[in-house]
């Protein structure tokens, strides 16, 4: 049997490692098979000697994470303890419990977007997400592919905005497929923009939980941020901009070979989708599901797929994601 004992310059630094959340340091009891005793500002380890070299691990990789700047939420707990889990499975074979580099939670943290005035700066909490922000800055067009819930959508409109606060684009505009308008959108009340706000929200709501209002404001009222039906994009060529496509599953084939040759100079083009989500009837007319097949492997673009380990949502979204899947097989 090993024991470390770990201690830090106060209580309320030692509790915002496990996010004021005891329940998180019992999972972690039980994952690691090690047990755990806090008190005060000082944390014990106690277990086999590699179960607690993987414990430790944890906890060092969420202080250095911490003291960058990062909050640690149940979530970013769990990665971080599911890392050395994986790690200790591989001890098994190659006998040693060293968590992976990518796999670390302060490596998440290396890379951040925005983050000035009252909000938080965003940063990816999966490895998934930062090969996906990676793959963002590498390429003119990137795709992100995978179930809801894993970020695809949030941090490529943080990424955009990011863009444009740099000046390193003059706009942002975002598209999805109205496919429930159908022939009707005509028909709605309101201007252009308002008939599509209720299919853009989710972009909506997320540049609300990045921006200051007054950046918000800035950026609509200089028109520096443009929504936008697909159809509607025919004939247009766009420089200097970062182009959001949404929900691209619904695009036929028609529509996203159109949309992919919108790219102009100094552009970025970001397309997120999930493939389990096709409306489109039949499900084979997905644009999706031809670039896919078509475009793996062209220099310039990138795909990044997501899984169910990926989901940041409440943590049931990911089980019920999972027993969809499995349902289907």
């Amino acid at each position: 049997m090993a024991e470390r004992t770990i201690e830090f310059e106060s209580p309320h630094f030692l509790h915002s490692l496990f996010a004021e959340d005891l329940p998180l340091l019992r999972d972690m009891e039980e994952s690691l098979s090690v047990r755990i005793t806090t008190r005060d500002a000082w944390i014990k380890l106690e277990g086999d000697e590699v179960n607690v070299e993987a414990a430790v691990a944890v906890i060092e990789d969420l202080e250095e994470a911490r003291r960058r700047g990062g909050a640690i939420t149940a979530s970013t707990f769990r990665y971080a303890v599911n890392a050395a889990s994986e790690s200790l499975s591989r001890a098994v074979t190659e006998a040693s419990a060293e968590i992976e580099a990518g796999d670390r939670v302060s490596d998440l943290f290396e890379c951040k977007l925005l983050g000035t005035g009252s909000k938080p700066a965003v940063t990816p909490r999966t490895k998934n997400q930062l090969r996906y922000l990676e793959a963002l800055e590498r390429n003119d067009v990137s795709f992100g592919i995978g179930p809801a819930g894993t970020g695809k959508t949030f941090l490529a409109m943080a990424y955009a905005l990011d863009l444009l606060k740099k000046r390193r684009v003059d706009r942002i505009l975002l598209t999805r497929p109205a496919v429930e308008a159908g022939e009707a959108l005509g028909f709605l009340p309101g201007a252009l923009e308002e008939k599509v706000l209720p299919y853009l929200r989710p972009l909506y709501d997320a540049m609300s939980e990045m921006l200051d209002s007054s950046d918000t404001l800035k950026f609509t009222e200089k028109n520096m941020i443009e929504i936008a039906p697909l159809a509607y994009m025919r004939g247009r060529t766009l420089n200097r901009a970062c182009v959001i496509l949404d929900e691209a599953q619904n695009a036929t084939r028609e529509q996203m070979f159109m949309f992919l040759t919108r790219l102009g100079e100094e552009s970025k083009c970001i397309i997120t989708g999930d493939p389990s989500q096709i409306d489109l009837k039949p499900k084979s007319k997905s644009g999706l599901l031809e670039a896919m097949d078509l475009l793996r492997g062209i220099e310039g673009i990138a795909f990044t797929e997501f899984e169910g380990g990926d989901v940041v949502r409440h943590p049931v979204v990911a089980r019920i994601i999972q027993a969809y899947e499995d349902g289907r097989e």
